[in-house]
């Protein structure tokens, strides 16, 4: 390979020399000396492309000094969308993205593109995202925390959430700085090397002052630990926009389905919009997994462990399209859990889902998911918030109960029987991108920005200034 990139330059070399030797000094020749490729002139430029593809990213990107010839091939989108292409295996990689730099490079408020996708100078972009410098991700649930550096292709680990740190009654600032100080010791990082990205779990859910009061009192306390501890910079954004953006949108409805309770979500151009409304299930992943080990028990199948039982529900637990039609079919399913004999579950496995949309089957006072969703649409509807009402029909589940099986088919399916038709068409029901890790995975979107950390995160300087620092 180097021998070749020799060649290209000796070519060219021996090209410009012979050239300017020449007595011709018009424009035209001026114009023909700068596309010259030297000896690869001869070669289509389907080759060449094929060969800047084997010399590899940062190859190519030297040859774009050689002449202009070289730049205009070196410069093509293609090529970069190629080796961006085959550095994952994952197809959705290259769409993330694009996605990330045409919508979230410019960070928050995120501006509607009016004029069409813009034309990005990829080759750039490419190697401002090499340069970018990362950051740790912290993304804290309402059940259990997942942390790690961005440019990792997964959380690195998990430990319990902030909320469960220190008792209730002690301050915030020190269950937040415990919290923080655990994840950068398991981490093995100094807090000041890098940037990070904290989420936080939608809390506060009302457009009320006291609601606005205890939201700000949180971020606050969040970004006074973390200077304290001489992080750089600091991006503390809410977990629904981070589940949006990993579906690679940035308008529609989160589905959260947390530990405790079930959030939906209205999300406008980044923006939770909390005077439409965010409707609230009290029913959440711990009842699941809570009424199936009631279940469970009825038939004398009996496990202690809370976690064992989560791990049965997520392996062989899912919604059932048509709920009575599926109560007379044979739906036994085996799987082997704690170290125990297998066990065998029929019904149990898809009436454990069931009762997000049929709360009352687990003795729960509170509307049914489908029905939850429908309402947020109603209200987003009614508010005129656009031009059409697009922006809301993409429904985005998130947390790890929402990735039960069959769960994205049902809920569109209950939507379209509960909405007329005017509301109803054209939604989508989008299950969780990257599972369980969804809001991680958005997270990761902004912190490997080619931008990053700029427009995204607020410095120590920038958080003394201002008395009040906007959280997304």
């Amino acid at each position: 390979m180097a021998r070749l990139l020799r060649k290209v330059w000796e070519s060219v070399s021996t090209r410009k020399n012979s050239t300017s030797s020449s007595s011709s000094s018009s424009s035209s020749s001026s114009s023909a000396t700068a596309s010259f490729l030297g000896a690869f002139d001869p070669i289509p430029t389907e080759l060449l492309m094929k060969i800047l593809r084997l010399v590899g990213p940062k190859e190519a990107a030297r040859l774009r000094v050689v002449c202009k010839a070289w730049r205009s091939l070196v410069a093509d989108n293609e090529l970069w969308i190629f080796f961006w292409q085959t550095q994952q295996q994952q197809e959705p990689y290259w769409e993330s993205i694009l996605f990330s730099e045409t919508h979230l490079r410019s960070g928050y408020p995120i501006q509607p593109l009016w004029g069409g996708v813009p034309q990005l100078p990829l080759m750039s972009i490419y190697g401002q995202r090499a340069q970018a410098p990362g950051a740790i991700i912290i993304d804290g649930g309402s059940g259990y925390c997942k942390f790690g550096w961005s440019k990792y292709d997964c959380p690195s680990g998990r430990s319990a959430t902030f909320l469960e740190f220190g008792n209730v009654e002690s301050p915030m600032y020190s269950r937040l700085h415990h919290f923080f100080g655990t994840i950068y010791s398991r981490m093995q990082v100094k807090p000041y090397l890098q940037p990070v990205v904290v989420s936080i779990p939608i809390c506060h859910y009302d457009d009320t002052e006291s609601a606005k009061a205890s939201r700000q009192q949180l971020k606050d306390a969040i970004y006074r630990v973390l200077f304290d501890m001489n992080v750089p910079a600091v991006c503390a954004i809410n977990q629904a926009s981070l589940a949006l953006y990993a579906a690679r949108r940035t308008s529609g409805i989160v589905v959260n389905i947390g530990f405790q309770v079930t959030s939906v979500v209205p999300i406008l151009s980044g923006k939770v919009m909390r005077k439409v409304g965010v409707e609230v299930m009290g029913l959440g992943a711990l009842k699941l997994t809570g009424f199936l080990r009631e279940l469970m028990q009825q038939n004398n199948i009996n496990f202690e462990s809370l976690y064992t039982i989560r791990t049965i529900k997520e392996q062989l637990c899912y919604v059932a399209a048509d709920y009575e039609a599926e109560l007379s079919k044979n739906t036994q399913a085996s799987f082997g859990a704690g170290g125990e004999e297998w066990l065998t579950l029929s019904k149990e496995r898809f009436q454990t889902g069931e009762i997000l949309f049929q709360p009352r089957l687990a003795g729960v006072r509170t509307m049914g998911l489908h029905q939850a969703v429908a309402l947020c649409m109603d209200h987003c509807h009614s508010a005129e918030l656009t031009g059409d009402d697009s922006w809301f029909k993409t429904v985005v589940l998130a947390g790890g109960s929402a990735c039960l099986p069959g769960l994205a088919g049902r809920l569109e399916k209950e939507l379209h029987g509960l909405l007329p038709p005017s509301v109803s068409n054209g939604i989508t029901v989008i299950p969780p991108p990257f599972g369980a890790d969804t809001a991680w995975f958005g997270a990761k979107l902004i912190s490997n920005l080619s931008t990053f950390p700029g427009p995204w995160c607020v410095t120590k300087k920038q958080f003394r200034q201002k008395s009040k620092v906007k959280l997304w």
